[in-house]
């Protein structure tokens, strides 16, 4: 029986924590985000974030930008901003080839997304897939791991991560033949492309962890195909809804209140 990874019961508990260590503030945290488009997907991950910042009682800033230079002037005045402790570019941008050098100007200390590359935090989303795979006891010492994606937001950091815990891991492009993904035991993807990741690429037993997150008329889509899902010999896979989600806005909130007790002395 394949067993669901789902992070929303995990989140719940960190969650709750957050909302505790927030009530004994004098400073709430105030975190902005900052975007340019009002593309569904994008809407509902910011709507989530917004929310979730309203359940344990922290402050949460919706900008939509006009330009690539309005969202450059917006950084600028919100790293020296006391009041503002975390600041996200919320990708994608319209201009995708500005993107490193927009999120470069976030000061470290408020990149609590971790997308600069030089910040204080690691990528939020690399960081909920290993509290995901922790919280549900997967050991990655034995496993040959694949990383499909090589995305800032979470190929990229998820790889340097594991390289340097000594982890057995390879990075695919999504143009790579990805058939070869039979070899190994563990298949993390964060590609964006629906359905990429097909049947015949996975092996009786594997891992499934799915972070990517596409919209096809109006509908959320992951890289894995559905018909993986209607397996019964996988040794787990992440639910469609409420996988890595629910734990990077959780780990989002971690970095924005560590960000905020480095900002007040505490």
């Amino acid at each position: 029986m394949t067993k669901s990874l789902d992070g929303r019961e995990l989140a719940g508990f960190i969650k709750e924590r957050q909302a505790h260590q927030i009530s004994s503030l004098t400073t709430k945290p105030h975190l902005l985000i900052i975007r340019d488009s009002d593309n569904p997907v994008i809407t509902k991950y910011v709507n989530l974030k917004i929310q979730y910042g309203e359940d344990i009682g922290a402050i949460v800033e919706d900008y939509l930008a006009k330009s690539t230079d309005d969202i450059a002037r917006k950084i600028h005045s919100a790293n020296s901003d006391p009041s503002i402790h975390g600041i996200i570019l919320q990708l994608p941008i319209l201009d995708t080839s500005k993107t490193q050098e927009l999120t470069s100007l976030i000061a470290p200390a408020k990149d609590v997304d971790g997308l600069s590359g030089h910040g204080d935090y690691d990528s939020a989303t690399a960081t909920a897939i290993l509290w995901l795979l922790s919280g549900y006891s997967i050991d990655l010492t034995h496993h040959k791991i694949a990383i499909v994606g090589r995305g800032k937001l979470v190929g990229a950091p998820l790889f340097q991560i594991f390289t340097q815990s000594g982890y057995d891991v390879e990075l695919f492009h999504r143009g790579d033949d990805l058939t070869k993904l039979k070899n190994f035991d563990i298949i993390i993807s964060a590609t964006g492309a629906p359905g990429l990741i097909s049947d015949s690429m996975i092996k009786p037993g594997a891992i499934l962890i799915d972070a990517g997150t596409a919209s096809e008329n109006g509908v959320l889509k992951g890289d894995i195909s559905p018909e993986i899902r209607l397996r019964s010999d996988l040794a787990a896979i992440t639910p469609v809804v409420g996988g890595v989600g629910p734990l990077t806005i959780a780990c989002l909130f971690d970095h924005l209140l560590r960000a905020t007790y480095f900002a007040v002395g505490g």
